[in-house]
């Protein structure tokens, strides 16, 4: 009962002909055939109705097939065909039982569905038992000849069939032996053999070409039970490893793998109800081409929903994955060698096709995933690159070494990262992308470059401008007649200088010698554009410069001092120098003279024409400055025209007249003030008129006294109260002021006399102090003294005495 637990049998074919694919199906996954390969046999047996068919296979294989009621008497026990598996047997083995022939129940319809069965059978079995009584071998017309006729017949319909073992099994065997019974069994089977028609190709074919054939024979199960179960039981045995080399199927061929089994029998069956020849050899390639495809298109629906494989894409979308290729590879391997496993025993050539289809839809499948890995290798390289040539170069070292070093070696990094993300089953090339990689560091590398060079390029033109700009406007504000060979030296020391650093600098970027000299070039254009440049902004405003050097030397002596018009200055002489320095400026800032063959007479011309008139026009009647050119001075050198030059004198001129009126006027002023005698006929008048004055002070000295001492007064109020610094500001604010601190000065001033007038009173106590200091003494005198000598100063330093 535990071996027959172990069996597992469905109906396989409905008796209207109707096939049980799910039931198929079920008992192909209950059983786990599809896990055999080709390791499987497949029994069938067939013959008469009632001949005991069911038991045989029941005792032989441990199945559980409905057996025939002997007490209810002869009748169709199975119906269409069954399947069992045949627990303990090695290999795999699965038994059909197929319903028998020659019965009452189908009467003439017998015939076609005996045909379909036998030849289902042939088809799909390795090895056919053919159930026959003892006592029908020998007869002309038993009932084993028709069958064998079927057999016979069918086989031919089978295009290249597949060699089959035939193992007649002889029941109810009587006395006689079966060395006696098997070669009449053999003639008979080789009579009917030649006696089917055959087609041209198999017309000569042996029987041994299509039939292994065997022959057993058992001894009755219902009269000699024991018997029986003990030929079975021997007979069990050679049904282990009945497809090895030897074995009962050893030379089988074109066996169907396990897992497409359920398929083919299903078209064999198919092809067989619609009455068509079967070709077992394209038979095997469309059940191959079927299962094979089913295979794939399992393993890439599996490799879809692989959790692995899902999480892989989500991160190749936001980030570089590490060991992408290895893993990708790896689950790859894993579905491509599940499924050389499931279909390792189909067709090859259907099995590679499928295989290289499943292959190309899985690399379609993954290809944008590795695409993107290798933009993110790409990108993240690139900007590990960037920051690694930025370092460099702020480490102070060469550009060109630095761009050959990081290149070589982001270049190297690169192909490892793409090597690493290489998958195995694909055959995918990098190189567009290495080149687009190749691509970005030459034009970062460029960009950087570029970059470098400008900044270089403004460091020295910044130098440049620095060295330049300040000293060529001193040197152009001092206008004199070396004012442009100075400019000159200068221009060319600090272009030198400059140049000497720049083509230094330049040497680390590996440049060819034509693109440096041509950058040198540009600096020293700069520089002398430079000075070309300050030279028009200030000539742009020379007015202005010579007004400005004309007041400077106008109003300042040889020692930078503040000039005082005292009366003694030779305004004329003054005027004239200040205004040759201020057209000497003008005749230096009226061309550029960068060149040593830079040579012209603008100075002469415009003292000639401008300061010295008469000495100009005795040489030639024509005005030089009626011109728009100088006339050894190209239009591009020129700054100020002749007309321009004029222009500029006369409005200089008359610009200038106020300070030269204000110098005279202050002039005219100061001699006034330092004339303080009156004039002599005056004196004379004051003399006579003032005779009867004079002669009453002689009578009366005590009134020279009081004058003397009136003008002491006065002088002290004027020396206090600063009448002359009061009047500077004007006339109102002076005597406002005056108002407020007269009546505190005097105060103040009568206060002290009154002091001095007690000094006689303390002279004993002067005495008893010898060394007290003597400043309090006689205080009006040195008052008086103090302010006599003050006015003395003053006007020694103003006015000059005529003796």
């Amino acid at each position: 009962m535990d071996k027959e637990a172990e069996c597992c049998s469905t109906h396989l074919i409905e008796g209207d002909g109707t096939f049980n694919k799910d039931g198929l199906d079920n008992f192909i996954k209950q059983v786990k055939l599809g896990e055999c390969g080709l390791s499987y046999a497949v029994v069938a047996i067939m013959g008469p109705q009632s001949s005991g068919k069911s038991t045989l296979l029941n005792h032989l294989f441990y199945t559980n097939f409905k057996e025939m009621d002997a007490y209810r008497g002869r009748s169709q026990t199975t119906k269409g065909i069954w399947i069992a598996r045949c627990p303990g047997i090695e290999p795999y083995t699965i038994v059909m039982d197929l319903e028998g022939t020659d019965g009452r129940e189908r009467g003439e319809d017998d015939t076609a569905f005996e045909k379909q069965s036998a030849l289902f059978a042939l088809a799909v079995s390795d090895i056919v038992l053919i159930n026959m009584w003892c006592h029908d071998i020998g007869r002309e017309q038993a009932a084993n000849k028709p069958l064998l006729k079927t057999v016979f017949q069918v086989m031919l319909r089978l295009f290249s069939p597949r060699k089959t073992t035939l193992m007649f099994v002889i029941r109810d065997k009587t006395r006689t032996p079966l060395e006696n019974l098997e070669p009449v069994l053999r003639e008979d089977i080789q009579k009917i053999w030649d006696s089917v028609p055959k087609p041209e190709a198999h017309k000569h074919t042996p029987l041994s070409e299509f039939f292994n054939v065997q022959v057993v024979a058992l001894s009755s199960y219902e009269e000699k039970e024991e018997q029986f179960k003990e030929q079975v039981a021997n007979l069990r045995q050679k049904f282990f490893q009945s497809i090895a080399p030897g074995g009962l199927a050893g030379d089988r061929r074109g066996v169907v793998p396990a897992s497409g089994f359920s398929f083919s029998a299903q078209q064999i069956w198919k092809i067989i109800k619609e009455n068509k020849d079967l070709d077992l050899p394209a038979h095997k390639v469309m059940v191959a081409t079927v299962r094979c495809e089913e295979i794939a298109n399992e393993k890439y629906s599996s490799f879809v929903s692989n959790e692995d494989w899902i999480e892989l894409e989500e991160d190749v979308q936001t980030f570089l994955v590490p060991g992408f290729g290895k893993k990708l590879s790896s689950l790859l391997h894993k579905c491509l060698s599940s499924y050389d496993e499931e279909a390792a025993y189909f067709e090859d050539s259907v099995r590679s096709a499928k295989r290289k289809q499943l292959e190309d839809k899985l690399m379609l499948l993954v290809q944008p995933a590795y695409q993107l890995t290798l933009e993110h290798i790409r990108s993240e390289t690139l900007e590990n690159f960037k920051k690694a040539l930025n370092d460099a170069l702020i480490g102070g070292l060469r550009f060109a070494e630095a761009a050959y070093d990081c290149t070589t070696k982001f270049m190297r990094l690169f192909d490892e990262q793409c090597q690493d993300a290489v998958i195995k089953q694909a055959n995918w090339d990098s190189g567009k992308v290495r080149d687009k990689f190749s691509h970005d560091l030459d034009s970062h590398i460029v960009e950087v470059r570029t970059s470098k060079l400008s900044e270089l390029t403004a460091l020295h033109e910044s130098k440049l401008k620095e060295a330049l700009y300040g000293s060529v406007e001193a040197l152009l504000e001092g206008a004199s007649d070396d004012t442009w060979p100075a400019i000159r030296k200068l221009l060319h020391q600090e272009t030198e200088k400059a140049v000497s650093e720049f083509s230094f600098a330049l040497s680390g970027f590996e440049m060819d010698e034509q693109e440096k000299e041509n950058m040198i070039s540009k600096l020293k254009n700069y520089a002398r554009g430079l000075v070309e440049g300050k030279t028009r902004e200030e000539a742009a405003k020379v007015l202005y410069r010579m007004k400005e050097r004309f007041t400077s030397i106008f109003n300042h002596d040889n020692d930078s001092m503040p000039r005082i018009w005292t009366g003694k200055e030779d305004i004329r002489a003054i005027t004239k120098t200040a205004r040759s320095s201020s057209l000497k400026l003008l005749s230096v800032l009226a061309a550029i003279r960068l060149d040593e063959e830079d040579t012209d007479t603008i100075g002469d011309t415009l003292v000639l024409t401008l300061v010295d008139p008469k000495k100009g026009s005795s040489k030639s009647t024509t005005d030089p400055l009626a011109s728009s050119t100088w006339e050894e001075v190209s239009s591009a050198k020129t700054l100020i025209t002749p007309v321009q030059c004029k222009s500029l004198w006369s409005q200089f001129q008359r610009e200038t007249e106020y300070t030269i009126t204000q110098a005279i006027a202050s002039q005219e002023a100061n001699k006034r003030n330092n004339n303080w005698l009156p004039p002599p006929w005056a004196i004379a008048a004051m003399v006579i008129l003032g005779f009867n004055e004079f002669m009453t002070l002689l009578r009366n000295p005590l009134w020279l006294l009081f004058i003397f001492v009136s003008y002491l007064l006065l002088k002290a109020l004027w020396v206090q109260l600063d009448i002359s610094g009061e009047f500077r500001n004007g006339a109102l604010p002076g005597i406002l002021s005056l108002s407020t601190k007269f009546l505190p000065t005097v105060t103040n001033l009568l206060r002290k006399l009154a002091e001095e007038g007690q000094t006689p009173v303390n002279t004993d106590a002067q005495r008893n102090h010898p060394n007290l200091p003597q400043s309090s003494r006689a205080n009006t005198s040195g008052l008086s003294s103090t302010a006599s000598s003050e006015v003395t100063m003053e006007n020694e330093m103003e006015y000059t005495s005529p003796s």
